[in-house]
């Protein structure tokens, strides 16, 4: 393999990820910036090949040690151009992991794209073109959360609409820690937090059990 290609994924070294797995995201990535050039499937910010490696390759494969093997699924929420979820399930296809990737994207254009990624990559993949927040009952293993709500919002869509999982991954940026202490207000979170490996403001949680915290109602008569 061209030592170009691994130095570009260096960071991942210390991670389960194969060579393998680095020419599967060669492809992907190839198929990202063909789709970028006729629908915004992401930001034209990040669309060059090294953008893509960096901000949103290593950053969503960093979670891999945060996913639940033990289970049949892992879920995306709002999967865009597949950042986490696709990452994660060309990882999972070169561990030889039968787990089942479930992708929710309402777009149109983007369900599409992943599908085609899926099919061409030959992923273990389910594609849901729908609004996540209309569908409950939900039963998963991992749920991974990546540039999609507001921890607010995420914490009480899994609450709510999920009626089993076993954790709930976020990618929490610069402003992550504000947002994170706010949410602690309202939420007991049994979770474990991670250095990111792609920005110094970043961090990772792996929320293992979520409590709403019972506030007491005043009436006002």
């Amino acid at each position: 393999m061209d030592q170009e290609i691994l130095n570009s994924y260096s960071k991942l070294n210390d991670l389960n990820v194969s060579r393998e797995t680095f020419l599967d995201f060669e492809n992907y990535i190839s198929m990202i910036i063909e789709k970028n050039k006729k629908i915004n499937i992401i930001s034209q910010k990040t669309s060059s090949k090294k953008s893509i490696i960096e901000r949103h390759i290593i950053d969503s494969a960093q979670i891999i040690d945060f996913v639940d093997f033990n289970c049949n699924t892992t879920t995306d929420l709002g999967s865009g151009a597949g950042m986490p979820g696709i990452v994660v399930a060309i990882i999972l296809k070169n561990m030889k992991n039968s787990m089942n990737v479930h992708l929710y994207e309402k777009s149109y254009h983007k369900s599409r794209f992943l599908e085609e990624v899926s099919e061409k990559l030959n992923l273990n993949t389910k594609i849901f073109q729908k609004n996540i927040f209309e569908i409950k009952n939900l039963e998963t293993g991992t749920i991974m959360s990546r540039a999609f709500k507001p921890m607010p919002v995420v914490l009480d869509l899994v609450y709510e609409n999920f009626s089993k999982y076993k954790n709930l991954i976020f990618f929490m940026g610069k402003s992550g820690k504000k947002i994170f202490e706010k949410s602690k207000n309202d939420w007991d979170l049994e979770y474990i937090e991670k250095k990111s490996l792609t920005n110094e403001d970043s961090f990772l949680l792996n929320i293992k059990k979520i409590t709403k915290k019972n506030k007491k109602r005043y009436n006002k008569n």
